[in-house]
């Protein structure tokens, strides 16, 4: 049976796998739809302008055009927790839920340019176009621009297991799914300089909603980037 939802993106952009672990937490059937992000058909265009992946279809509302789309990452779990409830992926309390909003919002701008923008892309967008990775580009971004965004995330854990606490939201979500896209490259961050960050990483790599997307990526990868790289020299 066809399921409703329908994510038209990549496993290996973080905002989908952002997306999939919202599902997954709740449980909800879905399918996915591989988009070329190098050359974006029109009608993918028409559902999303700003030319970003992934894009929803609920096709309980329509099957075709604009209409039951919803396009970025942030409106689509938005619209997810409307749809589904439970269990919830945002806090009820407003600050809490302020915070996590915040903390969702900094993995998808600070984190995804420097971790996305600084070390996946110079490397596995070289390989996805048959060019050797940019690892001078990579390197410099692990050692400068990534250290200072890992500090903030870890002052924020706090000897916590999740970011707001004991409970699982949105922020550990979103910040995980950035974690995971230069780890699948390079690694964790350094358990000695972040040991928080690190644990919290682990939990989250081995969390069931994760793997449905984990595991896609890792056979992408497997036969562009074998093996992951050392940047840390």
């Amino acid at each position: 049976m066809t399921a409703s939802l329908i994510l038209f993106g990549s496993p290996l952009s973080p905002f989908q796998r952002k997306v999939e672990a919202v599902m997954a937490l709740k449980g909800l059937d879905y399918d996915c739809q591989a988009i070329n992000i190098m050359a974006m058909p029109d009608w993918y265009l028409a559902i999303s302008p700003l030319a970003r992946i992934p894009a929803l279809r609920d096709t309980s509302i329509a099957t075709e055009g604009s209409e039951g789309t919803i396009a970025d990452s942030s409106a689509i779990c938005g619209y997810l927790e409307k749809k589904c409830s439970a269990p919830a992926a945002y806090p009820d309390d407003p600050y809490l839920h302020g915070r996590a909003l915040w903390l969702e919002e900094y993995a998808d701008s600070a984190m995804a340019m420097a971790g996305g923008g600084g070390v996946f892309r110079p490397i596995i967008f070289a390989a996805m176009t048959g060019k050797e990775p940019d690892l001078d580009t990579a390197r410099k971004t692990w050692n400068e621009k990534l250290p200072p965004r890992w500090d903030y995330i870890e002052q924020h854990l706090d000897g916590q297991p999740y970011f707001l606490g004991d409970t699982l939201s949105i922020a550990d979500i979103s910040i995980a799914a950035q974690l995971m896209q230069t780890d699948l490259i390079a690694g964790p961050p350094d358990a000695a300089k972040w040991p928080a960050l690190a644990r919290f990483l682990e939990t989250m790599n081995a969390h069931e909603m994760f793997q449905r997307n984990l595991i896609a990526c890792q056979k992408m990868l497997a036969k562009m980037v074998p093996e992951k790289f050392d940047l840390s020299a």
